[in-house]
């Protein structure tokens, strides 16, 4: 069984793209998913002088091995000010150091939400464009509007969203 890991690229102990993520992996069929939060690997902000004078943290090591391990990443990005977050960022500005094609041959399943009408759209593309450049192979897409409208209780509860959301990740799974 092809294996996943799952993640949000925020730092918000009440992350709705966290929800997001454990909603989606609640959907996947055919795969074996591990979620994990971003924040249980703490990193300094990334500089080029803690690279030369401490090296790499264990913990970035061991993040990178949990990745390297998957078949494939569900991620959800935030956005802020119409970018992904600075904590994200740190994230992938230490992996890309530490081994920049970290996500070679990776399928990649892309979602973002926020509470306004376009999904945390300018964080997805952002990311999307990015992601390539790490290594991924193949990037699905998602995002969800309007989250505190959308999303209740864990689950999607507009049906065409929801469907939506079922469909990309069935296809996603047939490609793994």
């Amino acid at each position: 069984m092809k294996k996943i890991i799952a993640f949000a690229g925020s730092n918000s102990s009440t992350s709705m793209n966290h929800a997001l993520v454990v909603c989606a992996v609640q959907k996947l069929v055919r795969t074996e998913s591990t979620v994990i939060r971003l924040t249980d690997y703490p990193l300094p902000m990334f500089g080029e002088d803690i690279e030369r004078e401490e090296g790499y943290p264990e913990i970035l090591k061991e993040l990178l091995s949990e990745i390297k391990e998957a078949d494939g990443l569900l991620l959800s990005v935030n956005e802020h000010n119409g970018t992904v977050s600075a904590f994200f960022k740190n994230v992938m500005d230490w992996l890309s150091r530490l081994e920049y094609k970290f996500l070679t041959d990776k399928k990649v399943f892309l979602m973002s939400t926020s509470d306004g009408r376009r999904g945390a759209l300018s964080a997805n593309e952002y990311t999307a464009g990015v992601l390539p450049r790490f290594g991924a192979a193949e990037i699905h897409t998602f995002q969800l509007p309007s989250f505190a409208t959308n999303f209740k209780d864990g689950v999607i509860i507009d049906q065409t969203l929801n469907t939506a959301l079922e469909t990309k990740l069935a296809e996603f799974e047939a490609i793994l």
